[in-house]
């Protein structure tokens, strides 16, 4: 009796090909408050923007090294719109710290600096400057891969959140700020897959997708509460708040703002973020491409790059 060898699972499951939409942001009528009367909020979101530019970079040079090692033609493809995709995030929200936060006075460079050093000398090809061996040096890469997935599932909860809330448009949000967070946030959902099917393809194992997810969670909360906290010492309405990520205030204030609408709890992001320890999880089943192509097809900045 003869049997048939069960097909291979497939390496993408990410739905049609991934574009780089070259969009532009024009900030001079941006205001620092961007948010009306919410400035806990307007900072907090703002913090994104001096977050995420030196990681995503870092994405990008990571996936160019893990491009070679790509057997499935349609993942290779993939990837490929990946990084063009994470590229144009990083530049646009470059823009927004030169053209918008560095017009209202706030200083960056510092908190930069750190990042900076987080992504070019921590999680370096050659980590605090020691070349590794050969051998270990595709387990680096594969460790590292495995820390863009657990983050690209928290940037796919996000842009799901910023996608779906509406009270921000209630309260008169800026049109320019609310467009560069759901084009964003619709990007990251429509490439959600990409990240796990490249690790998994790579030999990204469960047990340590489970650490991995361990270490970014609060790695990677911990640096936004971090940069939140430096934006608004810079504003003279928390002067006597003394913001800092090891003060109790900032996060009891975060899950204040949350009860409002304004921003998502820290504890409905951890049971999102429990999700992806799921021994079944994948990120296709996480949010919807449709909505987010949606969204993209009336974005102000992608509909003027059409135009």
């Amino acid at each position: 009796m003869s049997t048939q060898a069960k097909p291979a699972p497939r390496a993408s499951h990410t739905q049609g090909r991934l574009q780089q939409r070259r969009v532009q942001f024009d900030w001079s009528q941006t205001p620092l408050h961007w948010l009306p009367q919410q400035p806990f909020t307007s900072h907090f979101i703002n913090e994104i923007n001096l977050l995420l530019p030196a990681g995503e970079f870092w994405f990008c040079k990571l996936y160019n090294q893990a491009l070679p090692l790509v057997r499935d033609a349609k993942l290779r493809e993939d990837v490929q719109g990946f990084i063009r995709q994470e590229a144009m995030h990083a530049r646009a929200h470059d823009g927004a710290i030169a053209e918008y936060l560095s017009a209202h006075g706030i200083e960056t460079e510092s908190y930069m600096r750190r990042m900076n050093w987080l992504f070019e000398v921590a999680l370096a090809d050659a980590p605090f400057g020691r070349r590794l061996p050969r051998l270990a040096q595709r387990q680096w890469l594969l460790f590292r891969l495995g820390l863009v997935a657990a983050i690209e599932h928290m940037t796919c909860v996000l842009g799901k959140y910023a996608l779906e809330n509406r009270r921000w448009d209630a309260l008169g949000a800026d049109p320019v700020l609310l467009d560069l967070i759901r084009w964003h946030g619709a990007e990251e959902v429509e490439h959600r897959c990409v990240a796990f099917d490249l690790y998994r393809h790579l030999g990204g194992s469960y047990p340590t997708r489970y650490y991995l997810m361990t270490i970014s969670f609060p790695v990677v909360f911990g640096l936004w509460v971090a940069g939140a906290a430096h934006l608004m010492r810079q504003d003279p309405l928390f002067a006597a708040k003394r913001p800092s990520v090891l003060r109790p205030w900032i996060w009891l204030e975060w899950q204040r703002q949350a009860k409002a609408g304004l921003l998502p709890s820290v504890f409905w992001l951890a049971g999102q973020e429990l999700r992806y320890l799921n021994p079944w999880y994948h990120p296709e089943r996480e949010a919807s491409t449709a909505q987010a192509l949606a969204y993209l097809d009336s974005s102000p900045a992608a509909q003027r790059l059409a135009a």
